[in-house]
């Protein structure tokens, strides 16, 4: 096990279902991650999704998302200094959910829209 493995905390029960909801819960989180799967990686590319998250919101998730280990910062350019993100192995991790999403939103939303890649 990875030393991030061991430092969970429970912050509402020992469930995983719970756990993942705890870091993954919230409207916008797996819409970020959605985004880093299909390419986006700098901040102003996740302004330009049809769900027209807020700056104050997308710093904020952003943020959150690096605390858990599901994405991490790297510079691309030194002067300005300028980031992008990328998921980390936690995040790839994520894939086969989004999928799963992806699929059901399919059966039950007829005319829902996959979005494709970015790049």
């Amino acid at each position: 096990m990875t030393d991030n493995l061991n430092k969970n905390i429970f912050e509402r029960s020992h469930c995983p279902i719970a756990c993942a909801l705890d870091q993954l819960g919230d409207k916008w989180s797996l819409l970020i991650i959605r985004d880093l799967l299909l390419g986006k990686r700098r901040y102003q590319e996740f302004l330009t999704s049809p769900e027209q998250i807020a700056t104050n919101i997308l710093a904020d998730r952003l943020k959150k998302l690096e605390a858990a280990g599901i994405v991490v910062l790297n510079a691309y350019q030194q002067r300005p200094v300028r980031f992008e993100y990328e998921l980390t192995q936690k995040g790839e991790d994520l894939r086969p959910v989004l999928e799963a999403l992806v699929n059901w939103g399919k059966v039950y939303y007829p005319g829902a829209t996959v979005f494709k890649s970015h790049e």
